[in-house]
């Protein structure tokens, strides 16, 4: 994996002076910065290594005014190149960018003591062991940028630590945070930064966040030679067709397309340097960027910081704390989290089991696709732990949430038996929210299906009570003679139509069983004799209204036994085949 070294240390202890030496290059590029001779902004060059291999680097001001900036470099590099001037030793600066690249996660690096030819060795030998005091895990080395001594020792000691365990890319989608835009005459947009994490290629379709703009990237460098796909680690510079310089700033980050969530809360594990008193607000620097936050603490090391703006992150991104100075940072736990902290879940997410950590994210419904965006945990993992919570075609979940949404459903259900004995069930739209899961989800829950409604299981619908009055109502269906009956209680009559009771020929209006029958009979009779009738044959036929017989012959067509030809009924074909043909 390509690396990239950061510079840190005060203003005017030769950082950019060092870099020149080893690289060739001038990183200091501002107008300002070379009238007023420190550095304000990043500076970037590539460092040629004794065994052949490329290191990225970064140089970072040195001022107190510009530690943002200093920030914005440091959280893309693997390794440190802390500057301390032989004369001056160690000053506010060096103390607090050591303590931003601790935060960082940043431990492996060099230290070089600098100006080492302005000073006799004496001095060089004491700022040598302050050096080794201070970072005790970093070879310390005297150099000078002016007669280049120790700069081959410096180089050499680089491609040591260069050797050392590698960071591992947080996600394997593409994310890289904007350091610099420009537009170049007869190029375009160019915008730089490390790639975090992924590969980018010309042809790739990228977001910028947190505006969502699409972007295609035409071309892609590595310190101004062309590449066709850059790698995690890497120093690239993006060549952008779709988006105007204007409408791009350093702390953006560009994304692949889905792969990450925009986060306004991240629940995060602490590090201070100082108290961080619940409520503090702060600015939070991740990426290239800052954003003012408010801390919510929890107990022990666990917060939630509630962000003023939206930002790209990832679980295992890290992060620094400031106000007027640095005061901590540390590790997000959860880039995506509900509002509220819960210590016990923190807890969970700080550790490293895949299973513990996805039973204490996922509740209700999730696609693994959008698990997979939060940057929670690395693909293989992932599937590890889905596997410990139920799923439902696309869709993952908590079993104790689907025993829940079955819990109120089924309150629902037996409160709609308690009130409507006599339609006790529901459509299963009304008991499960209108969400895309419900498709998938909804058929989980153990009710009884029966037509377009569940039913608890085992419950029926039954009359109890209002027995009487469908015995009355039949009574009348009786006494009408065939003629339709006008029933003002639509759930009895649908109930009597189910238990064959009786049969509904117009809106609220029914006849018996026993008359349908008998018309149905007739009706039959009388077109297979004479090939068609008319609405006033069977009105005379069975001695009823017109409007009833005219009920009775739609009812007919709707059933498919015959069909309207002018003002005649003819048996449809099926009509007139003998049973059992």
């Amino acid at each position: 994996m390509p690396l990239t070294v950061g510079t840190a240390g005060h203003i005017d202890h030769g950082k950019t002076w060092l870099v020149r030496a080893l690289t060739g290059k001038d990183t200091d590029r501002l107008p300002e910065e070379r009238e007023r001779g420190i550095s304000i902004d990043l500076g970037y060059a590539p460092l040629e290594l004794p065994d052949g291999r490329r290191l990225s680097v970064i140089d970072v001001p040195g001022h107190e005014r510009f530690v943002r900036n200093m920030v914005a470099g440091a959280t893309g590099i693997d390794l440190f190149l802390l500057v301390v001037d032989a004369a001056e030793g160690a000053r506010p600066q060096t103390h607090e960018h050591l303590a931003i690249l601790r935060l960082l996660g940043i431990e492996r690096g060099v230290v070089a003591v600098t100006k080492a030819d302005a000073v006799d060795s004496e001095t060089v030998e004491l700022a040598l062991e302050e050096a080794r005091e201070l970072v005790p895990e970093a070879r310390a080395i005297a150099v000078s940028a002016k007669t280049g001594a120790g700069l081959d020792e410096l180089r050499a000691a680089l491609a040591d630590v260069a050797q050392g365990p590698q960071r591992e890319p947080l996600l394997g989608a593409a994310r890289l945070y904007v350091d610099r835009a420009f537009t170049l005459r007869g190029i375009g947009t160019v915008v730089t930064g490390t790639l975090w994490s992924g590969t980018v290629g010309a042809g790739d379709e990228l977001l910028v966040e947190p505006r969502g703009l699409e972007v295609r990237v035409r071309s892609v460098q590595v310190h101004d030679e062309p590449v066709e796909r850059a790698e995690a680690g890497q120093r690239v510079a993006l060549n952008l067709a779709g988006v105007e310089r204007t409408a791009l700033r350093r702390g953006d980050a560009i994304v692949e397309p889905g792969a990450y969530p925009l986060s306004y809360r991240l629940d995060v594990a602490l590090e201070e340097l100082e108290p961080i008193a619940d409520g503090t607000r702060l600015l939070v620097h991740h990426g290239t960027g800052h954003v003012p936050a408010r801390v919510v603490r929890s107990e022990g090391v666990f917060a939630q910081l509630r962000l003023a703006a939206p930002v790209v992150a990832a679980r295992g991104d890290r992060f620094v704390l400031r106000g007027a100075t640095t005061v901590g940072g540390g590790r997000v736990l959860d880039p995506a989290p509900p509002r509220g902290v819960d210590p016990r879940r923190l807890e969970v997410l700080a550790g490293d089991d895949p299973e513990t950590i996805v039973r204490a994210i996922v509740r209700e419904p999730v696609t693994g696709a959008e698990l997979q965006a939060r940057g929670l945990l690395a693909p293989a993992d992932l599937a590890r732990g889905l596997a410990s919570v139920q799923q439902a075609g696309d869709w993952y979940f908590a079993p104790e949430w689907l025993e829940e949404l079955y819990a109120r459903a089924r309150e629902r259900l037996a409160e709609r038996a308690e009130r409507s004995p006599l339609d006790p069930g529901l459509p299963l739209a009304e008991l499960v929210p209108p969400e895309p899961w419900a498709p998938q989800i909804g058929p989980l829950l153990r009710f009884e299906r029966r037509g377009a409604k569940v039913y608890l299981p085992g419950v029926a619908a039954a009359l109890g009570e209002r027995e009487a009055e469908a015995e009355r109502l039949e009574a009348a269906l009786g006494e009408a003679a065939g003629n339709a009956v006008k029933v003002e209680d639509a759930e009895l009559g649908r109930y009597l139509e189910q238990a064959g009771r009786l049969v509904r020929v117009g809106d609220g209006l029914a006849v018996s069983t026993a008359a349908y029958e008998l018309a149905r009979a007739a009706l039959v009779d009388e077109c297979e004799a004479a090939g068609r009738i008319t609405l006033a044959r069977f009105r005379d036929l069975l001695g009823i209204s017109r409007r009833s017989a005219q009920l009775l012959l739609e009812c007919f067509d709707a059933d498919g036994l015959t069909r309207r030809v002018g003002d005649e009924r003819v048996l449809r074909r099926a009509a007139r085949q003998p049973p059992n043909s």
